[in-house]
């Protein structure tokens, strides 16, 4: 979910220009958000990468080069929400651009539930921090508020930004994140199907309120999650077991809804990734993450063989994103 993003023209005019010649590449990891029941709450990032190279031109114009997921539906105008996130960064930051020369390399799913709009704003955002003078740059937690207001939620964009698993809250308009660090036998395993679900339509199939007692159930789930991914993944099962929003959504992905329903039946802490369709699994060790593999390849094949599934075995990405070049 995006706010939008526009820049009053005469403050932007009025803004002086970052100089032609600098480029900088951004890497960026996917992000599985909620895990469950923290629902809004909680990410994890994986090692599941896209790169975004910027490049500062003089005389105006954009020159917009993108391959891999997304490369035949999405625009290569300054309707991109990476070219929208830099110019706004940018005047946040008291400056503009004439032109630019932008380089998306895309391996995120897109509309899958995998954070790729987090990704691509958090990748925008500070490859503009990291194009204006060094005096006039702003820290990762600046990063975290703006791209949050453009997101919606933090949820996604915290640990795009930071790394790990980021623990995300709110106050007012103030956004917030802390990080935890996950237990080494957490492995996370994606599977991910041929159909789309954007996130304005799998929330709007959210009841407008829950009952106490289902609050306070998802409380104690949330609680001990944070338990089981820092210090003792055999209550990966109980942790993540979600009473908020996956069942009021599970119509809408039907083929992921019931892959998780049997995952959990084996004994596997499976979840809707985000707000889906993705599943994600969390294994404790090398073992279990081959079983899910494997149970996975089978399960789809009898009961989904209409839908095409790309299963990978990931890691927890540790380090967020990373301004990779920065030079003039």
């Amino acid at each position: 979910m995006e706010t939008t993003i526009t820049v009053p023209a005469e403050s932007a005019a009025a803004a002086p220009a970052v100089p032609a010649g600098l480029q900088v590449t951004v890497r960026v990891p996917a992000t599985s958000a909620n895990l469950g029941p923290g629902y809004d709450s909680l990410g994890l990032a994986l090692s599941l990468h896209d790169t975004l190279t910027v490049e500062t031109l003089a005389g105006g114009g954009l020159e917009f080069e993108l391959s891999g997921e997304g490369a035949e539906t999405l625009p290569r105008d300054a309707n991109h929400l990476v070219v929208r996130a830099i110019t706004e960064a940018l005047h946040r930051l008291g400056f503009r651009h004439e032109g630019l020369r932008i380089t998306a390399e895309n391996v995120n799913p897109h509309g899958r539930g995998l954070g790729s709009s987090a990704s691509a704003v958090v990748a925008a955002v500070t490859a503009a921090n990291a194009l204006v003078p060094e005096v006039s740059r702003r820290g990762k937690d600046w990063i975290l508020q703006l791209t949050s207001e453009m997101e919606g939620h933090p949820d996604n964009v915290a640990p795009a930004i930071f790394g790990g698993l980021a623990l995300s809250w709110q106050d007012s308009d103030q956004y917030s994140s802390t990080c935890a660090t996950v237990a080494r036998s957490v492995i996370p395993v994606v599977a991910v199907p041929d159909f789309e679900l954007s996130t304005e339509a799998a929330r709007a199939l959210l009841p407008a309120s829950v009952g106490h007692h289902a609050a306070a159930m998802n409380s104690g789930r949330a609680a001990l999650l944070i338990h089981a991914l820092t210090q003792d993944p055999q209550f990966l099962l109980a942790g993540t077991e979600d009473y908020l929003h996956q069942s009021y959504r599970a119509e809408a992905m039907r083929p992921s809804a019931d892959l998780i329903a049997a995952l959990r039946r084996a004994g596997h802490a499976a979840v809707v990734s985000g707000a889906g369709p993705t599943v994600l699994v969390l294994a404790n060790g090398e073992a279990e993450a081959r079983t899910i593999v494997d149970f996975i390849g089978s399960f789809t094949a009898a009961n989904t063989p209409e839908v095409g599934w790309r299963v990978m075995k990931l890691a927890v990405d540790l380090e967020g994103a990373k301004v990779e070049v920065h030079r003039r």
